[in-house]
C-alpha cells in the first residue's frame, strides 16, 4: 500500500475549488477598482481593468457549465488555469502601479495553491512564471493612482527590494505549504491503512465465532446422517448386495471424520464466549509471541508484579494484540540473537517492554519514530508477513492501535556499550483491566 497510489487522486484539484477561489478574487478586484475610482476619485484605466475582470468571470462561467463541480483537474490543466490567474492579475497590476501596488502580494496565491496540490516541478515552473511577471512589473507599469498635486517616485532599488521579498516569500510559502500538505496527506493515508488493518484483525477474530456457529448448526444433520448409517449397517448384515457393507463402512468413517472437523471448528470459537474472552498477561504474551518462535531468535520472557499485586484480567482486543505482535516482529527482524519481553504490573500501571540486541535506532529515526512511511533500521528483515514491511507503516500502525487502547509508547536505545533498542508500552491499569464486577458476572 504505497502512498503514491493515494497521492494521484488526493492531490488533484477539483475544478469547483478553483472556480470558488476565482470568484473571491473577482469580487475583491471589482471592489478594489470601484473603491479607488469612485470613493477615492483616483484616475486610472478602470474600464480596461474591468475587461480583464470580466474575462475571468467568463472563464468561470465556462468552467462551471462545461464541467461538473466535482471534476478533478489533471496536473497540466490545473497549472494552465493557475498560470492564467497569474497573467490576469499581472495585467491588473500593470495598469495600477506594478510592484508598487500593495496588492502585488497576491501574486503569491497561485504559487501557494500549486504547492499544496501539485507536484514540485510544476510549482517550481509556476514560481518562475510569477518571478518573470514580477520582474516585468518592476520596470514596466502605469503610475500608481494618486493625488494629482502629489508625485510619487519609487526608486529602482525600492522596486528591486519588493521583487526580492516576493521571491523569498514564494520560496518559503511554497516549501512550507508543500511540507505541511505532504505530511497531512501521508498521515491520512497511514490512518486509513491502520483502519484497514484493525478491520482485518477484527474480522479474523470474528471468524472463530462464525466457525463455532457453523459447527453447531451442522452438528444436528450430521448426527442424523450418522444414526441412519448405523441402522443401514445393521440391516446390511443380511443383505447380499455386493460391496454395500464396504460402502456403508466408508460412509460411517467419513461421517466420524466430519464430526471431528466440526469439533475442531467449535473449539475455535471457545474464546469468543464469555469467560474465555478474558486474557491474562501470560495468555496475552503467549498469543503475541507464538507466531514468532520459528525465526531463530531466542525469546526471553519475564513477568513480575509490584509486591503481591495480582495479575490484571484483560479483555481480548484485536488492535492491542496486533500492535504488540507488530512490535515483537519488528524486534525479531532486527535482533542479532535475542529478544527480551518484560511484563510488569502494579495497582496503577501495566507495562510491557520489548528489547532486542540489534543495531538500535539511528538518532534521525528515533526523533521521528512512529511517523508514517518512516523506514526502519539498516538490516534485512527476517519476517515478511506484514504487507506494510519496508514502507515504514508497521510501527506507525502499532503505535496508533496501542495508543487507542490507552497506552503510552516510548522508544529508546539501550545504554552503551551494549547495542539494541527498547520499545516500552505502558497502560493505566484502570483502562486495560476488566472491572471486577463485570468479571464476576461473566464468570457466573
Amino acid at each position: 500500500m504505497k502512498p503514491d497510489v493515494y497521492d494521484e487522486d488526493s492531490r488533484r484539484l477539483r475544478v469547483g475549488t478553483l472556480i470558488f477561489l476565482r470568484w473571491i478574487a473577482i469580487l475583491g478586484q471589482s471592489i478594489a477598482c470601484l473603491f479607488v475610482y469612485l470613493v477615492l476619485n483616483f484616475e486610472f484605466p478602470v474600464g480596461l481593468c474591468f475587461v480583464f475582470i470580466v474575462a475571468s468571470a467568463t472563464l468561470n462561467f465556462g468552467l462551471r457549465f462545461g464541467t461538473s463541480g466535482t471534476f478533478r483537474l489533471s496536473d497540466l490543466e490545473a497549472v494552465v488555469l493557475l498560470c492564467y490567474d497569474l497573467v490576469q492579475l499581472s495585467f491588473l497590476l500593470y495598469l495600477t502601479g506594478g510592484v508598487t501596488n500593495p496588492f502585488v502580494m497576491l501574486l503569491l496565491a497561485p504559487v501557494t495553491i500549486s504547492a499544496v496540490s501539485l507536484p514540485r516541478n510544476l510549482t517550481l515552473f509556476l514560481g518562475i512564471v510569477m518571478l518573470a511577471a514580477a520582474t516585468f512589473l518592476c520596470v514596466e507599469f502605469e503610475p500608481l493612482p494618486w493625488y494629482e498635486d502629489e508625485q510619487l517616485k519609487f526608486p529602482l532599488l525600492y522596486r528591486a527590494s519588493i521583487w526580492s521579498s516576493l521571491a523569498l516569500s514564494a520560496a518559503f510559502i511554497a516549501l512550507y505549504a508543500a511540507r505541511v500538505s505532504d505530511e497531512s496527506r501521508l498521515l491520512a493515508t497511514a490512518l486509513a491503512a491502520t483502519e484497514l488493518v484493525l478491520e482485518r484483525e477484527q474480522h479474523l477474530s470474528q471468524l472463530d465465532g462464525l466457525a463455532a456457529a457453523a459447527a453447531h448448526e451442522l452438528g444436528t444433520p450430521l448426527a442424523t446422517i450418522t444414526l441412519i448409517t448405523r441402522e443401514l449397517q445393521k440391516s446390511s448384515a443380511n443383505c447380499p448386495a455386493e460391496g454395500l457393507k464396504d460402502d456403508l463402512d466408508l460412509l460411517a468413517q467419513e461421517a466420524a471424520r466430519c464430526r471431528e472437523i466440526l469439533g475442531k471448528l467449535a473449539s475455535l470459537g471457545a474464546d469468543q464466549g464469555t469467560m474465555m474472552n478474558v486474557l491474562s498477561i501470560d495468555t496475552l504474551i503467549e498469543e503475541v509471541v507464538e507466531p514468532q518462535r520459528e525465526f531463530g531468535v531466542k525469546l526471553e520472557i519475564s513477568k513480575r508484579s509490584n509486591g503481591s499485586t495480582p495479575s490484571p484480567a484483560l479483555a481480548r482486543n484485536p488492535g492491542l494484540l496486533y500492535g504488540l505482535g507488530n512490535l515483537v516482529e519488528n524486534a525479531i527482524d532486527f535482533a542479532q540473537s535475542r529478544v527480551r519481553i518484560d511484563a510488569w504490573w502494579s495497582r496503577d500501571l501495566v507495562t510491557i517492554s520489548i528489547e532486542d540486541d540489534g543495531p538500535g535506532f539511528t538518532p534521525a529515526i528515533l526523533d521521528r519514530l512512529g511517523d508514517p512511511y518512516l523506514r526502519g533500521r539498516p538490516t534485512d528483515r527476517r519476517t515478511k508477513n506484514d504487507s506494510q514491511s519496508g514502507l515504514g507503516l508497521g510501527l506507525f500502525i502499532a503505535k496508533t492501535l496501542l495508543e487507542r487502547s490507552g497506552a503510552t509508547v516510548e522508544a529508546y536505545n539501550v545504554s552503551p556499550p551494549r547495542t539494541g533498542a527498547i520499545v516500552k508500552v505502558t497502560w493505566p491499569r484502570a483502562l486495560l483491566e476488566i472491572p471486577a464486577a463485570k468479571l464476576k458476572s461473566t464468570d457466573a
